[in-house]
């Protein structure tokens, strides 16, 4: 397994595509349809000697147009099979359109953001200026749910959907020791590994509200999922952007505790400022925005306040929150790990 790192100036940048050589050929994502990253993946295949035209099928851990977007120009050159999620399918295929190119659900999602005219015309003169570039051409999918086999490169993946990030983002959990030129981690004794895109990153927590405004209850789905990789124990994950992660449950601990750390923050800030927007909220804690930030910022914010209302911590009153619950138990609105306590999530928060 050959790991081909791309630039992306639009996104977080530092994509990671996964290469998977043996009895077939398998890509984990493809990257953002730029021509200068289109030319970076082909550079990184020519590399290990494989073409475009060479892979049979490629695995999507999401639809976002950095992990997807030259799907459909691989499929176009091999005939290779597109694995998503059948959750995220539709904005691979074409058949729904993304929130940077609705501008019907860009109005309602500003709207309950609480976002100010001026900071939306702002986004969507960021969303006009990349959108034409960067879903790249529609692929033929072949979708799958969770706990699925699927088959790439000779190698067997285990589909794990870890909703949040996105509504059908998915992890691949395999055995190493399947996996042509690939060392694990842990040497022979590691019997399991996971590729995670962007439910788990090595640096920065990945946003849950802004990313895919589809997703209902977006911040108990993530913290679901990132109890489940706490679970599984996985000896290394393969994420979407950066670095190998060594300590998988670690990290995924760490990203829940840093949500904990959040929601104590969300709270702080009603209660100081009295009844605030999403985005008002998410002025308090980053502060100014710019390019897709304007976007994840808010999102984000709205993620944790929408958590509490459900929990009956807040209320919502047209697009402001009220806190009702100054002192709630913030560590039982989330799922409980072996690792609670042991690591902090506070530096990410």
């Amino acid at each position: 397994m050959k790991r081909i790192q791309l630039g992306n100036t639009v996104f977080e940048g530092e994509n990671d595509v996964y290469l998977i050589d043996g009895e077939a050929t398998a890509l984990v994502d493809t990257g953002v349809a730029l021509p200068d990253v289109r030319e970076e993946l082909v550079d990184g295949l020519t590399e290990h000697g494989v073409a475009f035209a060479d892979v049979d099928a490629v695995v999507l851990t999401h639809w976002h147009p950095d992990h997807a977007g030259l799907a459909g120009e691989v499929q176009a050159e091999s005939g290779a099979d597109v694995y998503v999620h059948e959750a995220d399918a539709a904005l691979v295929d074409g058949t729904e359109t993304p929130l940077f190119a609705d501008r019907d659900r860009q109005r309602e999602t500003f709207e309950r953001w609480g976002m100010p005219d001026a900071d939306r015309e702002r986004l969507t003169d960021f969303f006009d200026a990349v959108s034409a570039d960067l879903s790249g051409r529609p692929a033929d999918v072949t979708t799958f749910g969770d706990g699925d086999a699927i088959e790439a490169g000779g190698v067997e993946l285990e589909a794990l959907h870890l909703p949040g990030h996105t509504a059908g983002l998915s992890g691949f959990a395999f055995d190493p020791r399947t996996v042509p030129d690939h060392d694990p981690v842990a040497g022979a004794d590691a019997t399991e590994e996971v590729f995670t895109g962007d439910a788990l990153l090595p640096k920065y927590t990945p946003n849950v509200g802004g990313a895919d405004v589809r997703v209902e209850g977006a911040l108990a789905a993530y913290a679901e999922s990132l109890a489940r990789v706490v679970e599984r124990d996985f000896d290394a994950a393969h994420p979407g952007h950066r670095w190998r992660i060594d300590e998988p449950s670690r990290r995924a601990a760490a990203i829940l505790d840093h949500h904990r750390h959040r929601t104590r923050r969300v709270i702080d800030v009603l209660d100081e400022s009295g009844p605030a927007t999403a985005w008002a909220v998410s002025a308090a804690l980053f502060g100014s925005l710019e390019g897709i930030h304007v976007l994840h910022g808010p999102g984000e914010a709205f993620s944790h306040l929408d958590h509490l209302a459900a929990a009956g911590v807040v209320e919502r009153d047209g697009t402001a929150y009220r806190l009702v619950e100054p002192e709630p138990d913030v560590d039982a609105l989330f799922p409980t790990t072996p690792l609670d306590g042991l690591v902090d999530g506070s530096e990410d928060a």
